[in-house]
Protein backbone atom coordinates (compact mmCIF):
# COMPACT_ATOMS: atom_id res chain seq x y z
CA UNK A 1 0.00 0.00 0.00
CA UNK A 2 1.16 3.46 -1.25
CA UNK A 3 0.00 6.87 0.35
CA UNK A 4 1.05 10.39 -0.35
CA UNK A 5 0.14 13.40 0.52
CA UNK A 6 -2.88 15.09 -1.02
CA UNK A 7 -1.21 18.18 -2.04
CA UNK A 8 1.66 16.55 -3.27
CA UNK A 9 2.39 13.55 -5.72
CA UNK A 10 5.87 12.42 -5.92
CA UNK A 11 7.53 10.09 -8.62
CA UNK A 12 7.22 7.66 -5.78
CA UNK A 13 3.46 6.99 -6.48
CA UNK A 14 3.70 6.67 -10.32
CA UNK A 15 6.72 4.08 -9.72
CA UNK A 16 4.76 2.22 -7.00
CA UNK A 17 2.20 1.66 -9.42
CA UNK A 18 4.24 0.56 -12.51
CA UNK A 19 6.08 -1.59 -10.25
CA UNK A 20 2.86 -3.31 -9.24
CA UNK A 21 1.47 -4.15 -12.62
CA UNK A 22 5.20 -5.00 -14.34
CA UNK A 23 5.14 -7.67 -11.57
CA UNK A 24 2.14 -8.57 -12.68
CA UNK A 25 2.66 -8.42 -16.67
CA UNK A 26 6.11 -11.05 -15.73
CA UNK A 27 4.10 -13.60 -13.58
CA UNK A 28 2.69 -16.79 -15.94
CA UNK A 29 -0.84 -16.46 -16.85
CA UNK A 30 -3.27 -19.21 -15.60
CA UNK A 31 -2.90 -21.59 -18.29
CA UNK A 32 0.80 -21.94 -17.22
CA UNK A 33 2.58 -20.03 -20.56
CA UNK A 34 4.35 -16.74 -20.63
CA UNK A 35 3.30 -13.54 -21.85
CA UNK A 36 3.73 -12.89 -25.53
CA UNK A 37 7.29 -10.95 -26.06
CA UNK A 38 6.77 -7.63 -26.36
CA UNK A 39 3.36 -7.14 -23.88
CA UNK A 40 5.61 -6.65 -20.99
CA UNK A 41 6.45 -3.09 -19.81
CA UNK A 42 5.09 -0.01 -20.52
CA UNK A 43 2.95 1.80 -23.28
CA UNK A 44 5.04 2.88 -26.15
CA UNK A 45 7.04 5.57 -26.84
CA UNK A 46 6.22 9.37 -27.26
CA UNK A 47 7.11 8.91 -30.97
CA UNK A 48 3.57 6.80 -31.10
CA UNK A 49 1.70 9.42 -29.48
CA UNK A 50 0.27 12.10 -32.28
CA UNK A 51 0.38 15.51 -30.72
CA UNK A 52 -1.09 19.43 -32.19
CA UNK A 53 0.67 22.22 -31.23
CA UNK A 54 3.41 20.60 -30.02
CA UNK A 55 1.33 19.89 -27.28
CA UNK A 56 -0.19 16.06 -25.83
CA UNK A 57 -3.58 15.33 -27.10
CA UNK A 58 -6.20 14.66 -24.28
CA UNK A 59 -9.35 13.01 -24.79
CA UNK A 60 -12.16 13.89 -22.73
CA UNK A 61 -15.63 11.50 -22.17
CA UNK A 62 -17.63 10.98 -19.33
CA UNK A 63 -20.90 8.31 -18.55
CA UNK A 64 -23.02 11.74 -16.60
CA UNK A 65 -23.16 13.58 -20.29
CA UNK A 66 -21.73 16.42 -21.65
CA UNK A 67 -23.62 18.97 -19.71
CA UNK A 68 -22.62 17.35 -16.41
CA UNK A 69 -20.36 19.54 -13.72
CA UNK A 70 -17.64 16.94 -13.39
CA UNK A 71 -16.95 16.84 -17.35
CA UNK A 72 -16.98 20.64 -17.28
CA UNK A 73 -14.95 21.24 -14.27
CA UNK A 74 -12.48 18.86 -15.53
CA UNK A 75 -12.07 20.16 -18.87
CA UNK A 76 -11.54 23.84 -17.79
CA UNK A 77 -8.60 22.79 -15.77
CA UNK A 78 -6.76 21.20 -18.27
CA UNK A 79 -7.71 24.08 -20.83
CA UNK A 80 -6.53 26.31 -18.03
CA UNK A 81 -3.12 24.31 -17.53
CA UNK A 82 -2.12 25.27 -21.25
CA UNK A 83 -0.38 21.61 -21.21
CA UNK A 84 -2.84 19.92 -23.53
CA UNK A 85 -4.75 20.01 -26.69
CA UNK A 86 -8.05 19.33 -24.88
CA UNK A 87 -10.96 17.12 -27.07
CA UNK A 88 -14.05 15.90 -25.87
CA UNK A 89 -16.32 13.18 -27.15
CA UNK A 90 -19.19 12.34 -24.42
CA UNK A 91 -22.88 11.37 -24.58
CA UNK A 92 -25.71 14.15 -24.95
CA UNK A 93 -27.53 12.29 -22.16
CA UNK A 94 -27.33 10.64 -18.85
CA UNK A 95 -25.47 7.18 -19.76
CA UNK A 96 -24.39 6.39 -16.13
CA UNK A 97 -25.04 3.16 -15.95
CA UNK A 98 -24.69 1.80 -19.66
CA UNK A 99 -22.01 -0.31 -19.05
CA UNK A 100 -19.35 -1.76 -21.62
CA UNK A 101 -22.51 -1.30 -24.68
CA UNK A 102 -22.39 -0.15 -27.56
CA UNK A 103 -24.83 1.20 -30.38
CA UNK A 104 -25.89 -1.26 -33.53
CA UNK A 105 -28.73 -1.08 -35.68
CA UNK A 106 -29.83 2.27 -34.53
CA UNK A 107 -29.02 5.84 -35.53
CA UNK A 108 -26.45 7.74 -33.87
CA UNK A 109 -25.78 11.42 -34.17
CA UNK A 110 -22.58 13.53 -33.45
CA UNK A 111 -23.09 17.81 -33.12
CA UNK A 112 -20.17 20.49 -32.04
CA UNK A 113 -20.78 21.81 -28.77
CA UNK A 114 -18.92 24.76 -27.18
CA UNK A 115 -16.58 24.06 -24.33
CA UNK A 116 -14.30 27.01 -24.28
CA UNK A 117 -10.78 25.87 -25.23
CA UNK A 118 -11.98 22.45 -26.17
CA UNK A 119 -12.96 20.70 -29.47
CA UNK A 120 -15.97 19.23 -28.06
CA UNK A 121 -18.94 16.71 -29.91
CA UNK A 122 -21.60 15.15 -28.17
CA UNK A 123 -22.59 11.33 -29.61
CA UNK A 124 -26.21 10.43 -29.22
CA UNK A 125 -24.74 6.83 -28.27
CA UNK A 126 -23.08 5.46 -24.96
CA UNK A 127 -19.48 6.25 -23.55
CA UNK A 128 -17.81 2.82 -25.60
CA UNK A 129 -19.65 4.62 -28.51
CA UNK A 130 -17.88 8.12 -28.26
CA UNK A 131 -14.52 6.66 -27.07
CA UNK A 132 -14.65 4.29 -30.71
CA UNK A 133 -15.57 7.04 -32.50
CA UNK A 134 -13.35 9.11 -31.36
CA UNK A 135 -10.58 7.02 -31.67
CA UNK A 136 -11.46 5.89 -35.02
CA UNK A 137 -10.30 8.21 -37.48
CA UNK A 138 -13.45 9.42 -38.33
CA UNK A 139 -14.01 12.11 -36.21
CA UNK A 140 -11.13 13.97 -35.26
CA UNK A 141 -8.06 14.05 -37.79
CA UNK A 142 -6.25 12.16 -35.13
CA UNK A 143 -6.67 8.54 -33.47
CA UNK A 144 -3.98 8.15 -31.11
CA UNK A 145 -4.19 10.50 -28.36
CA UNK A 146 -2.09 10.93 -25.49
CA UNK A 147 -4.21 9.60 -22.66
CA UNK A 148 -8.20 9.08 -22.55
CA UNK A 149 -10.04 10.49 -19.19
CA UNK A 150 -13.33 9.19 -18.73
CA UNK A 151 -14.97 11.57 -15.73
CA UNK A 152 -15.06 12.81 -13.47
CA UNK A 153 -18.62 10.65 -12.60
CA UNK A 154 -20.88 11.56 -10.07
CA UNK A 155 -20.98 8.39 -7.50
CA UNK A 156 -19.28 5.43 -6.74
CA UNK A 157 -17.28 3.46 -9.02
CA UNK A 158 -15.99 0.89 -6.77
CA UNK A 159 -16.09 -2.85 -6.53
CA UNK A 160 -18.30 -4.50 -9.03
CA UNK A 161 -20.16 -1.21 -9.89
CA UNK A 162 -16.71 -1.03 -12.85
CA UNK A 163 -19.15 -3.49 -14.48
CA UNK A 164 -22.25 -0.92 -14.32
CA UNK A 165 -20.21 2.03 -15.25
CA UNK A 166 -20.26 4.12 -18.26
CA UNK A 167 -17.52 5.90 -17.29
CA UNK A 168 -15.05 2.97 -16.39
CA UNK A 169 -16.13 1.44 -19.74
CA UNK A 170 -14.97 4.45 -21.77
CA UNK A 171 -11.64 3.98 -19.96
CA UNK A 172 -11.25 0.58 -20.83
CA UNK A 173 -12.22 0.80 -24.50
CA UNK A 174 -9.24 3.28 -24.64
CA UNK A 175 -7.19 0.23 -22.94
CA UNK A 176 -8.54 -2.19 -25.90
CA UNK A 177 -7.54 0.71 -28.54
CA UNK A 178 -4.13 0.54 -27.40
CA UNK A 179 -4.65 4.22 -25.67
CA UNK A 180 -4.02 4.67 -22.35
CA UNK A 181 -6.53 5.67 -19.84
CA UNK A 182 -7.96 6.90 -16.28
CA UNK A 183 -11.48 6.51 -15.04
CA UNK A 184 -12.24 8.95 -12.31
CA UNK A 185 -15.67 9.04 -9.77
CA UNK A 186 -16.39 11.26 -6.80
CA UNK A 187 -18.26 9.60 -4.01
CA UNK A 188 -21.30 11.66 -4.17
CA UNK A 189 -23.30 11.66 -1.01
CA UNK A 190 -26.96 12.40 -1.83
CA UNK A 191 -27.88 14.37 0.72
CA UNK A 192 -24.28 16.18 1.85
CA UNK A 193 -22.24 16.76 -1.63
CA UNK A 194 -21.90 19.69 -3.31
CA UNK A 195 -21.40 20.36 -7.32
CA UNK A 196 -18.60 22.55 -5.60
CA UNK A 197 -16.38 19.49 -4.43
CA UNK A 198 -16.14 18.47 -8.53
CA UNK A 199 -13.48 21.54 -8.62
CA UNK A 200 -12.37 20.28 -5.27
CA UNK A 201 -11.45 16.79 -6.99
CA UNK A 202 -10.36 18.06 -10.34
CA UNK A 203 -7.42 20.04 -8.37
CA UNK A 204 -7.02 17.07 -6.46
CA UNK A 205 -6.17 14.56 -9.28
CA UNK A 206 -4.46 16.68 -11.48
CA UNK A 207 -1.06 16.21 -9.84
CA UNK A 208 -2.03 12.13 -10.88
CA UNK A 209 -2.99 13.15 -14.66
CA UNK A 210 -0.36 15.31 -15.15
CA UNK A 211 2.58 12.91 -13.38
CA UNK A 212 0.61 9.66 -15.86
CA UNK A 213 1.04 11.87 -18.91
CA UNK A 214 4.35 12.87 -18.62
CA UNK A 215 5.61 9.08 -17.79
CA UNK A 216 3.04 8.22 -20.76
CA UNK A 217 5.75 10.68 -22.56
CA UNK A 218 8.69 9.19 -21.39
CA UNK A 219 7.33 5.94 -22.44
CA UNK A 220 7.35 4.16 -18.80
CA UNK A 221 3.75 4.37 -18.15
CA UNK A 222 2.22 0.87 -16.81
CA UNK A 223 0.97 -0.65 -19.66
CA UNK A 224 -2.00 -3.59 -20.07
CA UNK A 225 -3.71 -2.01 -17.50
CA UNK A 226 -6.09 1.46 -16.82
CA UNK A 227 -6.64 3.43 -13.18
CA UNK A 228 -9.66 3.46 -11.59
CA UNK A 229 -9.79 5.98 -9.73
CA UNK A 230 -12.68 7.31 -6.88
CA UNK A 231 -12.10 10.45 -4.67
CA UNK A 232 -14.00 11.06 -1.75
CA UNK A 233 -16.49 12.90 -0.42
CA UNK A 234 -15.17 16.51 0.54
CA UNK A 235 -11.97 16.03 -1.66
CA UNK A 236 -10.51 18.88 -0.43
CA UNK A 237 -9.90 17.26 2.72
CA UNK A 238 -8.60 13.71 1.48
CA UNK A 239 -5.70 11.95 3.34
CA UNK A 240 -3.60 11.40 0.23
CA UNK A 241 -3.32 8.54 -2.69
CA UNK A 242 -3.68 5.02 -2.02
CA UNK A 243 -2.95 2.20 -4.12
CA UNK A 244 -5.76 -0.17 -3.85
CA UNK A 245 -7.64 -3.74 -5.44
CA UNK A 246 -10.56 -4.28 -6.50
CA UNK A 247 -13.47 -5.00 -3.91
CA UNK A 248 -16.30 -7.24 -4.51
CA UNK A 249 -18.16 -4.23 -3.13
CA UNK A 250 -22.11 -3.91 -4.29
CA UNK A 251 -24.95 -1.68 -3.90
CA UNK A 252 -28.69 -3.62 -4.09
CA UNK A 253 -30.63 -3.40 -7.32
CA UNK A 254 -33.75 -2.42 -6.40
CA UNK A 255 -36.88 -2.30 -8.35
CA UNK A 256 -40.08 -0.77 -7.26
CA UNK A 257 -43.19 -0.71 -8.94
CA UNK A 258 -44.55 2.43 -10.63
CA UNK A 259 -48.38 3.31 -10.54
CA UNK A 260 -49.06 3.55 -14.37
CA UNK A 261 -51.22 6.35 -13.40
CA UNK A 262 -47.71 8.11 -13.46
CA UNK A 263 -47.18 7.04 -17.23
CA UNK A 264 -50.58 7.34 -19.24
CA UNK A 265 -50.66 5.34 -22.53
CA UNK A 266 -48.74 6.99 -25.19
CA UNK A 267 -46.18 8.64 -23.08
CA UNK A 268 -42.91 6.29 -23.90
CA UNK A 269 -40.84 6.13 -26.94
CA UNK A 270 -42.74 7.88 -29.73
CA UNK A 271 -40.73 7.22 -32.66
CA UNK A 272 -40.20 11.02 -33.32
CA UNK A 273 -38.83 11.72 -29.82
CA UNK A 274 -35.25 12.13 -28.79
CA UNK A 275 -33.83 9.44 -26.22
CA UNK A 276 -32.95 13.52 -24.39
CA UNK A 277 -36.94 13.77 -24.75
CA UNK A 278 -37.98 10.97 -23.21
CA UNK A 279 -35.48 11.09 -20.32
CA UNK A 280 -36.74 14.43 -19.70
CA UNK A 281 -40.18 13.49 -19.65
CA UNK A 282 -39.37 10.60 -16.78
CA UNK A 283 -38.34 13.52 -15.08
CA UNK A 284 -34.83 11.67 -14.78
CA UNK A 285 -32.42 14.33 -13.88
CA UNK A 286 -30.86 17.91 -14.94
CA UNK A 287 -28.69 16.57 -17.89
CA UNK A 288 -31.99 14.75 -19.43
CA UNK A 289 -33.55 18.39 -19.52
CA UNK A 290 -29.88 20.04 -20.53
CA UNK A 291 -30.01 17.61 -23.66
CA UNK A 292 -33.62 19.15 -24.37
CA UNK A 293 -32.76 22.25 -24.39
CA UNK A 294 -29.22 21.27 -26.56
CA UNK A 295 -31.82 19.87 -28.78
CA UNK A 296 -33.66 22.90 -29.27
CA UNK A 297 -30.72 24.92 -29.71
CA UNK A 298 -29.23 25.26 -33.10
CA UNK A 299 -26.06 23.42 -33.43
CA UNK A 300 -24.02 21.33 -36.40
CA UNK A 301 -24.29 17.76 -36.68
CA UNK A 302 -21.28 16.56 -38.54
CA UNK A 303 -22.07 12.56 -38.70
CA UNK A 304 -24.71 10.34 -38.83
CA UNK A 305 -24.50 6.35 -39.27
CA UNK A 306 -26.07 3.67 -39.44
CA UNK A 307 -30.36 4.28 -39.86
CA UNK A 308 -33.14 2.18 -38.03
CA UNK A 309 -36.61 3.24 -36.02
CA UNK A 310 -36.56 3.79 -32.67
CA UNK A 311 -39.73 2.75 -30.49
CA UNK A 312 -41.92 -0.14 -30.50
CA UNK A 313 -45.86 -0.26 -31.71
CA UNK A 314 -48.25 0.79 -29.04
CA UNK A 315 -49.69 -2.44 -27.70
CA UNK A 316 -52.97 -3.76 -28.61
CA UNK A 317 -56.03 -2.32 -26.25
CA UNK A 318 -56.56 -4.85 -23.69
CA UNK A 319 -52.66 -5.69 -23.27
CA UNK A 320 -51.16 -5.14 -19.44
CA UNK A 321 -48.56 -2.80 -18.81
CA UNK A 322 -46.68 -2.21 -15.49
CA UNK A 323 -44.06 -0.04 -14.73
CA UNK A 324 -41.01 -0.53 -12.59
CA UNK A 325 -38.11 1.94 -11.47
CA UNK A 326 -34.39 0.67 -10.50
CA UNK A 327 -32.45 2.12 -8.17
CA UNK A 328 -29.02 1.28 -6.33
CA UNK A 329 -29.64 1.18 -2.80
CA UNK A 330 -26.17 0.90 -0.28
CA UNK A 331 -25.69 -1.98 2.09
CA UNK A 332 -23.61 -2.41 4.89
CA UNK A 333 -20.51 -4.14 4.00
CA UNK A 334 -18.96 -5.91 6.26
CA UNK A 335 -15.33 -5.73 7.94
CA UNK A 336 -12.64 -5.70 4.88
CA UNK A 337 -9.38 -5.31 4.02
CA UNK A 338 -7.63 -1.23 4.35
CA UNK A 339 -6.14 -1.76 0.86
CA UNK A 340 -9.48 -2.30 -1.05
CA UNK A 341 -11.11 0.25 -2.75
CA UNK A 342 -14.04 1.04 -1.00
CA UNK A 343 -12.80 1.10 2.09
CA UNK A 344 -10.04 3.18 1.35
CA UNK A 345 -12.26 5.99 0.32
CA UNK A 346 -14.53 5.50 3.49
CA UNK A 347 -11.14 6.33 5.32
CA UNK A 348 -10.52 9.66 3.35
CA UNK A 349 -8.09 8.63 0.74
CA UNK A 350 -8.32 8.79 -3.07
CA UNK A 351 -8.70 5.34 -4.27
CA UNK A 352 -6.21 4.47 -7.56
CA UNK A 353 -6.94 0.81 -8.89
CA UNK A 354 -5.05 -0.59 -11.72
CA UNK A 355 -7.51 -2.74 -13.32
CA UNK A 356 -6.98 -5.12 -16.76
CA UNK A 357 -8.50 -6.53 -19.07
CA UNK A 358 -7.69 -10.27 -18.48
CA UNK A 359 -10.14 -12.93 -18.05
CA UNK A 360 -8.48 -15.80 -17.63
CA UNK A 361 -9.76 -17.95 -14.49
CA UNK A 362 -7.39 -18.36 -11.82
CA UNK A 363 -5.19 -22.04 -12.03
CA UNK A 364 -7.09 -23.30 -8.86
CA UNK A 365 -10.30 -22.66 -10.59
CA UNK A 366 -9.51 -23.29 -13.96
CA UNK A 367 -8.83 -27.15 -12.69
CA UNK A 368 -12.05 -27.53 -10.58
CA UNK A 369 -14.13 -26.22 -13.62
CA UNK A 370 -12.05 -28.68 -15.88
CA UNK A 371 -12.59 -31.80 -13.03
CA UNK A 372 -16.20 -30.73 -13.19
CA UNK A 373 -16.84 -30.33 -16.63
CA UNK A 374 -15.02 -33.91 -17.07
CA UNK A 375 -17.42 -35.91 -14.52
CA UNK A 376 -20.57 -34.51 -15.82
CA UNK A 377 -20.05 -35.19 -19.41
CA UNK A 378 -19.10 -38.30 -21.10
CA UNK A 379 -15.92 -38.72 -21.79
CA UNK A 380 -16.22 -39.08 -25.14
CA UNK A 381 -17.85 -35.80 -25.45
CA UNK A 382 -15.34 -33.69 -23.66
CA UNK A 383 -11.61 -32.64 -24.06
CA UNK A 384 -10.11 -31.17 -21.24
CA UNK A 385 -6.95 -30.27 -22.10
Amino acid sequence: MTSVKNSLLPPSLVSNLQDVLMNRNGREDAGGSKLEEGTEGCVGTSEEREYQEGKPIVLVTNGDGIGSPGLTELVHALVRSGQYVVHVCAPESDKSASGHSVTLRETVSVSSVEIHGASAYEVSGTPVDCISLALSGSLFSWSKPAMVISGINKGSSCGNHIFYSGAVAGAREALLCGVPSLSISLNWNKDESQESEFKEAVDVCLPLINAAIRDIEKGIFPKRCFFNVEVPSTPAANKGFKITRHSQYRSVLSWQAVSSSRYPAGHFMSKQQSLGIQLAQLGRDASAAAAVRRLNAQRKTVEIESVAEHGKPEPQQGTARKYYRLEFTEKDQEAADEDLDFRAVENGFISVTPLDLLVQCETEMYNSASDWLAAALAPSDVQTS
